[in-house]
């Protein structure tokens, strides 16, 4: 250890007091700003009078542990509670996988009936479908859902077909249009709908992000703040009536 001038030990700091009341809520509104508005961490930080180092390093350690995840699967649960459904999907037949080119990077999800996101994963434009929504498969499976999944005409092929039997899962690839035209077969159009709702999350228009974790993060926060307005919208209403 370094010695001071005088020959004595520094005082070692010990670990800093978590986050909370105001400071915590205003960190997170930081973060949404970013995810929402689009703006670089140093704009946020000036504007906040929070160190732009300081709420990169929050959001990345929160990433990490995955709060982003276990908050939206909360809210994914409270809402299908709210709409007078059971908690978690009763099998997989529900969902629907898609994927969405921005830039150069394919986002993954797979949604159930009301185009929440149960699984969320992100691959280079350049993978194919079939090999992109594997590691979201892996994801619903380890969540314990089995059964068939619809999707698009992109996930056809005896390769998928058999990794999605090893995972207790069945793909069912349907035709989503005919001449040009879009065709709300069954509830293929429910993933669409998804998409369309971060679409307005500036920072999801242009990838930055250099770790595929952030990403997935920044597109988690995009729900979590639509299932927030709902559920606020969904109070406000139980409480004026």
């Amino acid at each position: 250890m370094a010695m001071a001038a005088d020959g004595t030990r520094p005082t070692r700091r010990g670990p800093r007091a978590p986050i909370t009341g105001a400071a915590l809520r205003k960190t997170i509104m930081a973060i949404w700003c970013v995810c929402f508005c689009g703006m670089q961490w140093c704009a946020i930080g000036q504007l906040s009078g929070i160190p732009f180092g300081t709420l990169y390093a929050l959001f990345a350690r929160w990433t990490r542990l995955g709060l982003w995840r276990r908050l939206l699967d909360r809210l994914r649960r409270t809402w299908r509670l709210a709409c007078g459904d059971t908690a978690e999907p009763s099998c997989f037949a529900r969902g629907v996988d898609g994927g969405k080119k921005i830039r150069g990077v394919k986002v993954i999800i797979a949604v159930e009936t009301y185009g929440l996101p149960l699984a969320i994963d992100a691959a280079p434009a350049s993978v194919h479908d079939t090999k992109g929504i594997v590691p979201v498969l892996r994801q619903l499976a380890g969540r314990g859902f089995q059964g068939p999944a619809i999707g698009d005409l992109g996930y056809r092929g005896e390769r998928l077909a058999k990794a999605g039997e090893s995972l207790g899962i069945t793909v069912q690839p349907i035709a989503r249009g005919r001449d040009g035209v879009f065709i709300p077969s069954e509830i293929a159009r429910v993933v669409e709908r998804s998409f369309s709702w971060i679409s307005r999350y500036r920072r999801l228009d242009t990838i930055v992000e250099r770790m595929k974790e952030h990403l997935v993060a920044f597109v988690e926060i995009a729900f979590v703040s639509i299932l927030a307005r709902r559920l606020k919208r969904l109070i406000l209403r139980d409480v004026s009536a």
